[in-house]
């Protein structure tokens, strides 16, 4: 079995509290994300909700912060789905939260807010050259069908 890669984990000062994400199931994809802080969420408004932690993912590798799909039927979206932690990221992660419906939506310290996930970064170049059409798409955007 290969050697499980470790992703470092520092908790901010002067946050309140802060949980270490885990995996809510052994074949759970993703790591749950949980707020450090009661907050409101407001239809409309771009809420920043604190995690109470750094994250530095292991070398060749970043961190991608996904939305939970259990917050998407309440009307609470994550705006940049999916964010990214790079490896050289070193500030407080924050899950920028919306509300489409509702007055309101609260959010309480402990609750799970996002999941993240380890994802390899392959070295890649990238090189102005020609694009050559292949010929069978005509458009984009839902082109292809539903």
């Amino acid at each position: 079995m290969p050697k499980s890669k470790v992703v470092l984990i520092d908790k901010v000062d002067g946050t309140g509290s802060a949980t270490l994400p885990f995996k809510a199931t052994d074949e759970s994809a993703c790591f749950d994300l949980h707020s450090s802080e009661d907050t409101t969420l407001l239809p409309g408004k771009v809420t920043l909700v604190r995690t109470g932690l750094k994250m530095r993912p292991p070398e060749g590798t970043f961190i991608e912060v996904r939305p939970r799909s259990g917050l998407s039927s309440k009307g609470v979206l994550m705006v940049n789905a999916p964010g990214t932690i790079d490896r050289d990221y070193d500030r407080e992660v924050m899950v920028p939260l919306t509300l489409l419906f509702g007055d309101s939506y609260q959010i309480r310290s402990g609750d799970r807010i996002a999941q993240i996930r380890i994802v390899e970064n392959h070295g890649t170049d990238l090189q102005w050259g020609t694009v050559a059409s292949t010929g069978n798409r005509k458009g984009g955007f839902g082109s292809t069908g539903r």
